[in-house]
């Protein structure tokens, strides 16, 4: 299995939810956000389901277990966001 380099330095410390945006501290002190709006299962959440966000694969990636929705910090820093919002 391959790995990019950044997947293997980019961590996600912190996430959170501000009102409808998606917040992410990362290991190097960046912040990135983005709108859940851009991802289908995000934008179809309540305020409750998006804030709740669990840091999985050792900082790699993000899960919303009340969405079923999972998204890389690789994937975010390249915008790809998952499934696009209808």
């Amino acid at each position: 299995m391959k790995y990019s380099v950044l997947e293997l330095k980019t961590r996600a410390t912190k996430a959170w939810a501000q009102g409808r945006s998606i917040c992410l501290l990362l290991d190097d002190q960046r912040e990135i956000r983005f709108p859940a709006s851009e991802n289908r299962r995000l934008a179809a959440g309540t305020d409750e389901q998006i804030n709740n966000i669990e840091i999985i694969c050792g900082g790699t990636g993000l899960h919303w277990p009340d969405l079923d929705e999972d998204l890389s910090v690789l994937g975010i820093l390249e915008g790809r966001l998952g499934q696009e919002a209808r």
